[in-house]
């Protein structure tokens, strides 16, 4: 947990230079402050220049501040203040502040800094920061720390004012925001806990779990107990606790504390033996007149990863196929995943035998349970494609619509006239479009050796989840985006971006990139794109790179973004893998999600095969309805088996403005490498 917070020093001022303002001073040492605060001045990290601002106001920097070499006794400092000749804001602030500390009215400056270590001071509300890190040093009115003083001011020269002004817009400091721990935090910087004595009276040794939770839970009573007596007490008589009853109350509070932390790490204890138990007699016991019921606890297998109960049934298909009827699916399910697996409740309810006819969609055989473990692997898709982002973490979602079903959108409005006395009325018409999404397939094929089925391990397992997901994922995110990618009439769609004329990207640095945001949102919203609705869609190394982008401080430029999304400009971002990269001048979408329809039957076909020959690109180009000769590799003569997984979905535009493209994007590149 971090804790952002001040600490505050007096000023004093011993020396005042017209020519230059240059104050020199104390910024914190290691005593207690007024707020009952100690910052240890060896912890402190900081990076040189920092702003020096006025008030801990963010958007009133006054200068600029340099660190000395922490010491045991402290950190010194000499910020300046430059000497602004244009009238403005800029110029009435800093001469401003520069009067206000040179006629003593603003006595004290203040560090902005976050905790990275620190622990409660014994007997006080104080907190000792161990380690922190000072964002910037603030001119304040409130004093707390005299021991922090300056020790002298002058005028510096005019070469600080192009670095001051460098700090105004929107500069970044501390919040000022006191976060305290309602609780202790544990280890050597934090609040150690008094043992408690269970050990009865007759010193008998407690041996079992059992007993010394109920030893715990007794002692906790009879505190709880003695606690309300002290407060119903005090109550009574109509006063607060007195300083007896009140250190009498806090012992006994923090005794639960520790009571209650010592009966976690004994039930955890407990639960873990239990997991290891082994029946020994099967006979029943009775229970002794004095033993204690306890509540049974139920341990459950914890819950494979996403998407692995999915390829785990793709196994145990595929070997019992293999096997050519001598092993059953249940014989290999129970085997590798145990009775009580998902996948073997599955194919005993199916009750397939093995080397039967599997070659059609094995969803079809499917009913119940076992719809889960399709839409598992469904929801593990999802996040690793560009469409399955839309309606999560915030996105807006796209236009869902069934399969095969006219979709009626207008696309131009009539018009309305004044008609004079007796004049005929005109008449208008309006403009509209049909659309209708069929169900096209998405398909691939994965090959995987007979001895990585045979292997139980759960390694396997993801190997086989991830070479169906990957593949699809693949297709589906090129396919949605490219703009190279027109449709193919009953094979596939066209890309969201195909047609679309892009705008040109004007440069790489920050500056740039918001000219490119402002060109992009105008085409934008000038074909009427609401930009609530708006999602930006780029390379996850265009993201990087803006997430690499820093300001004059070193902070990040775009805050919001990161390799793996985020947000960019207010709106949403969608990364994909599958972009053009950004060395070679990528491409950046706008996309109206409300204006996109898309069509998901949400389930996925499985087939596998160990017979078939297959040629082993990504771009076959052999076919049926013309063949070619080519190299095919045999799945028998390799010992590999083939799974081909199928989805069916469909995507359209519901205008052809719904997107706009910028390209020839190499964002946060340097200029001299595009």
């Amino acid at each position: 947990m971090t804790v952002t917070r001040r600490a505050y020093s007096y000023l004093h001022i011993k020396a005042v230079n017209e020519e230059k303002r240059i104050i020199r001073g104390v910024a914190t040492t290691p005593a207690v402050d007024r707020v009952g605060d100690v910052v240890e001045p060896m912890g402190v990290k900081f990076q040189n220049p920092m702003p020096f601002l006025w008030q801990h106001d963010a958007g009133k920097p006054i200068g600029t501040v340099k660190f000395d070499s922490p010491t045991e006794d402290g950190i010194t400092f000499e910020a300046e203040l430059p000497v602004i000749e244009e009238a403005g804001t800029l110029k009435d602030r800093v001469d401003e502040a520069w009067q206000s500390i040179k006629l003593g009215l603003v006595r004290a400056v203040s560090i902005g800094f976050r905790a990275i270590e620190y622990a409660f001071i014994e007997g006080t509300n104080g907190i000792r920061f161990v380690e922190s890190e000072v964002y910037e040093l603030s001119a304040v009115t409130i004093p707390a720390q005299p021991e922090a003083v300056m020790t002298s001011i002058k005028n510096m020269d005019a070469a600080g004012v192009a670095l001051i002004k460098s700090f105004d817009p929107n500069a970044p400091a501390a919040t000022g925001t006191i976060e305290r721990p309602t609780k202790t935090p544990p280890g050597a910087s934090g609040k150690s806990h008094k043992p408690v004595n269970l050990r009865p009276k007759e010193g008998n040794d407690m041996k079992t779990l059992a007993e010394q939770i109920t030893a715990l839970e007794a002692k906790r009573a009879a505190n709880m107990a003695r606690m309300e007596e002290i407060q119903a007490k005090a109550s009574e008589e109509g006063r607060t606790k007195d300083d007896s009853e009140k250190e009498e109350f806090g012992t006994l509070a923090d005794e639960c504390d520790t009571i209650d932390d010592e009966l976690k790490d004994l039930r955890r204890m407990e639960r873990a033996k239990a997991q290891e138990a082994k029946p020994v007699n099967k006979a029943p016991v009775a229970p002794a007149s004095d033993a204690t019921a306890r509540t049974a606890v139920t341990v459950k297998a914890p819950k494979p990863e996403a998407g692995i109960e999915f390829a785990r049934l793709a196994k145990v298909k595929a070997l019992a196929f293999l096997s050519q009827g001598e092993y059953r699916q249940t014989d290999i399910a129970k085997r590798l995943y145990g009775e009580n697996s998902a996948v073997y409740g599955i194919v005993s309810k199916a009750n397939v035998v093995a080397g039967a006819d599997i070659s059609g969609n094995w969803a079809e055989d499917l009913v119940g349970d076992e719809t889960s473990v399709y839409a598992d692997f469904v929801e593990f898709l999802r996040p690793m494609t560009i469409v399955g982002k839309f309606g999560t973490n915030s996105i807006p979602s796209l236009r869902r619509v069934p399969f095969r079903t006219p979709l009626i959108g207008q696309t131009g409005g009539g018009q309305a006239y004044w008609v004079g006395e007796g004049k005929p009325k005109p008449l208008t018409a309006f403009d509209f479009s049909r659309t209708t999404l069929d169900e096209l397939k998405v398909a691939t094929i994965s090959v995987v050796t007979e001895e990585l089925l045979r292997k139980s391990s759960p390694s396997a397992d993801m190997i086989l989840r991830d070479a169906l997901a990957a593949a699809v994922a693949e297709r589906i995110d090129t396919d949605f985006i490219d703009p190279a990618k027109s449709a193919s009439a009953g094979v596939s769609p066209a890309s969201i971006t195909n047609g679309v004329t892009p705008v040109t990207s004007s440069g790489n640095d920050a500056d740039a990139i918001r000219e490119d945001v402002r060109a992009l949102m105008a085409t934008f919203v000038a074909a009427n794109n609401p930009p609530t609705s708006g999602v930006w869609i780029m390379a996850s190394a265009t993201a990087l790179a803006l997430s690499l982008m820093v300001n004059p401080l070193g902070q990040a430029e775009f805050g919001g973004i990161s390799m793996n999304g985020g947000t960019f400009m207010g709106l949403p971002v969608i990364v994909s893998e599958y972009f053009a990269p950004v060395s070679a001048g990528g491409y950046v979408a706008l996309v109206n999600a409300s204006d996109i329809y898309f069509a998901d039957e949400g389930g996925v076909m499985i087939d596998v095969s160990r017979e078939a020959s297959l040629q082993m690109l990504d771009n076959p180009t052999n076919d049926t309805v013309t063949p070619t000769a080519t190299s095919m590799v045999s799945m028998w003569q390799t010992n590999s088996v083939a799974f081909r997984a199928e989805r069916i979905l469909n995507w359209a535009k519901r205008r052809a403005s719904a997107v706009a493209v910028l390209d020839e994007v190499n964002w946060g590149l340097p200029a001299a490498s595009v």
